[in-house]
Formats: C-alpha cells, sequence, structure tokens
C-alpha cells in the first residue's frame, strides 16, 4: 500500500491516509504512561497508521525500568511488543519524538506540559490543568475543530516556537458536548440540566474503595460538577481571533460515582431556543455527520452519535464500546413536563472521554500541520502540509 492510499476505517465505508502526508509516521511519546489512560494511549498507538510509540515517561520511581516491568497493566489485551522494552524516562523534556501525549495526575501535569511545550513539543493532554486557559484549546474535533486557531496566539503568549499544548475535556463533559453540539446547531440551546452516573473507572487505579462502592452509589466527585459546567460554554463557544467567547448557556449538573468499571450515563434535560418536535431531535441527533476531512481521521466516525429505539438502552454493559468507544450513544429521546426534553446517554469515560479523544486530537492536528519532525539537538524540519476541512 503506498503511502498516499487509503483503507476503511473500524466503521466500514470511511477512508483515511495510512500515513501522514509526507508518507513517514510521527514519533509519539507519553508523559504518565503507567497510569490507566497512559495504558490506554500506549495501546491505542500500537499498529496507529499515522503515529508511532517512541517513547514512554511517568514518576521517578518507574524511571530507568523497562516498561513492562514498571507497569501494572490492566487492559484486556497484551502490552504492546513496541511498548515492553522501552525504558521509562523522566519527566524532563528531552525524549526522542515529534510530540507527546499527556496522561499525567493534575498534581504535576500543569508544570510539565508547560516545560515540554517550552522546549518545542506540541503537547496533546488529557489533564485538567490547562483546558479553561484563555489561549488553550478545549478541543472535541467534531465539536470545535476551529478552536486550533488560538494556538498561534497561545505561542506568541509564551514564547512558545514550535511547541503548544492541546486539551481534551473532563470524561463525562466529552459525551454531553457530542450530543449537545447537533441540538445547539439546528435548534439552539438555552438551559441543560444533567445528572451523571459515572463509572469507577474515571477515579483512575485503584479508583474507589471496594467498600465505598459495591452496592451504593457516592453522590459526590470532587470537581466534577464545576468541570461540567464550565467546558461546556467553552467547547460550544466560539474564538474571535483573540479570546474564547462562551456559549452562555444554563448549565446545572449533578455527578455520582456507581459500581460501573466503565461507562459514564448521563440523564438530560434541556431547553431549545427553537419549538422541535421529538422526532426533529432524534433526527438532529442521527443525522450528525462529520465532514470528510474529519471523517478521515483514523479514529473518527462518520456518525458520533448513534440513537437507539430500544426504552430500555443504552446501557454500559452492552453499548459502552460503540464506535469503537468513540461513540455517544443515546436513547429514551422524550418530552420534559418542566425543559423541553429530556433523553439518556452514554460514552466511554477511558476511550471518548479520555485517550481516544487525546488521539483523535492529535489526529486532526497531524492533518492540519501543526506537528513537525524533530531532528537531533533541536533541529525541527516541518514536514507535515495542512489538510483542508
Amino acid at each position: 500500500m503506498s503511502a498516499n492510499s487509503v483503507a476503511p476505517n473500524a466503521e466500514g465505508g470511511q477512508q483515511f491516509r495510512s500515513l501522514p502526508p509526507n508518507g513517514k509516521k510521527f514519533k509519539a511519546g507519553v508523559l504518565g504512561a503507567t497510569g490507566l489512560v497512559g495504558q490506554r494511549l500506549v495501546s491505542l498507538l500500537a499498529n496507529h497508521p499515522w503515529f508511532e510509540l517512541a517513547e514512554v515517561a511517568a514518576s521517578e520511581r518507574s524511571a530507568t525500568k523497562r516498561y513492562a516491568d514498571a507497569v501494572r497493566w490492566h487492559l484486556d489485551v497484551p502490552i504492546p511488543e513496541a511498548a515492553r522494552n522501552l525504558t521509562v524516562k523522566t519527566l524532563a523534556p528531552s525524549l526522542d519524538c515529534d510530540f507527546v501525549f499527556s496522561g499525567l495526575d493534575s498534581s504535576v501535569a500543569g508544570a510539565a506540559e508547560e516545560e515540554f511545550a517550552r522546549a518545542g513539543y506540541p503537547v496533546v493532554s488529557n489533564s485538567k490543568n490547562h483546558r479553561m486557559a484563555a489561549d488553550v484549546p478545549l478541543l472535541i474535533p467534531e465539536v470545535n475543530a476551529a478552536h486550533l486557531d488560538a494556538i498561534p496566539l497561545q505561542q506568541k503568549n509564551h514564547g512558545y516556537s514550535s511547541g503548544f499544548i492541546v486539551t481534551n475535556p473532563n470524561c463525562s463533559t466529552a459525551g454531553l458536548v457530542l450530543v449537545l453540539k447537533p441540538l445547539a446547531d439546528v435548534f439552539g440551546l438555552e438551559k441543560v440540566f444533567v445528572v451523571t452516573m459515572q463509572a469507577i473507572s474515571g477515579a483512575g487505579y485503584p479508583g474507589v474503595a471496594s467498600m465505598d462502592i459495591q452496592g451504593n452509589v457516592v453522590p459526590f466527585i470532587s470537581g466534577e460538577e464545576e468541570k461540567m459546567e464550565s467546558e461546556p460554554q467553552k467547547l460550544l463557544g466560539k474564538w474571535d481571533g483573540k479570546r474564547f467567547i462562551d456559549a452562555g448557556l444554563g448549565l446545572s449538573a449533578h455527578c455520582n460515582r456507581v459500581p460501573v468499571v466503565e461507562g459514564h450515563m448521563e440523564c438530560v434535560s434541556l431547553s431549545l431556543k427553537k419549538v422541535a418536535s421529538l422526532s426533529e431531535v432524534r433526527e438532529a441527533l442521527s443525522n450528525f455527520e462529520v465532514d470528510a476531512a474529519l471523517a478521515a481521521l483514523p479514529s473518527a466516525i462518520r456518525h458520533p452519535v448513534i440513537v437507539l429505539d430500544d426504552e430500555a438502552r443504552p446501557q454500559p454493559r452492552r453499548d459502552v464500546n460503540a464506535g469503537n468507544g468513540m461513540a455517544a450513544v443515546v436513547g429514551r429521546v422524550r418530552a420534559c413536563p418542566i425543559l423541553d426534553v429530556k433523553l439518556t446517554l452514554l460514552s466511554h469515560n477511558l476511550v471518548r472521554g479520555a485517550a481516544g479523544a487525546a488521539m483523535l486530537n492529535a489526529e486532526l492536528l497531524a492533518a492540519r500541520g501543526f506537528f513537525q519532525r524533530r531532528v537531533n539537538a533541536g533541529r525541527e524540519e516541518r514536514v507535515a502540509e495542512p489538510v483542508s476541512s
């Protein structure tokens, strides 16, 4: 297969380049590679058509060890062979890679990500530290790809050369906003009320103590409601060339931890600016389709919102892996006696809400020409041409 040939992606029928525009894979590093999100990133990089895993980095206690010896692997699939014998490095910005994913804990992510960006590395972050920064894109490609226009200002503000930081949203925000986007585009949104039932894996490993969560619901997740009430405003807002302008939604969130391993369920009520029937709402969700350039990215799916008719769906056990974990699955679309419409949605918190989201963000950045090939002692060479969108 030639460098510019195409092949079907996991959804079947969509097309993507087998390699990035220059015909050579970009070298990726993973910060926080031993954690739960880091492991997902390492797994997703195995056989990725555009990226190859070149470096893994973690805390001092893991540094200098083989990755296979340093990590307590939690995924159902084996550790990729490409990762097993890599030496775990420290978080110093001297990795031999073209860009880095950050799955770091928020206690260290802020300063570490800034150091890497300052050293010329694009940082694709899953951490919360920079999400609401005034010049950092908080990105869901299907929702607000235009927010990447903030990167040059970020670089100017901080004195970055080729480095920058792009973040993906909180795991519960990711599924919610993916569903809100088509409704906002077609009908406009005024108010959103959401109650979440969030999987224990969202707390990382080892997560919530078994005696606290078994047969129980914990009605508090530190910082979660605040993130759900602020991040959608930025995601659904606009970049005006100088700053992000919030969407101006009325938004209230209640967040709960439930004894489910993977998959965040959300019960949503919302009011629309335009009058719409339930069939029109279902149609807007079902017809939500990304453009051809975005659908060409390896991790993208053409229709990222799936609407089910079964009144007992979605369910984490049955639906969490829809669209390879990148879809938001919607059911129970019905009238709301207080607002206009209510529905239930489900998304995979570790894929759509974390590692998969970061991977899709990196693919969009590569396609848009934001990545550079790092060569010998800081000499850099731009090799990717932007893909039209």
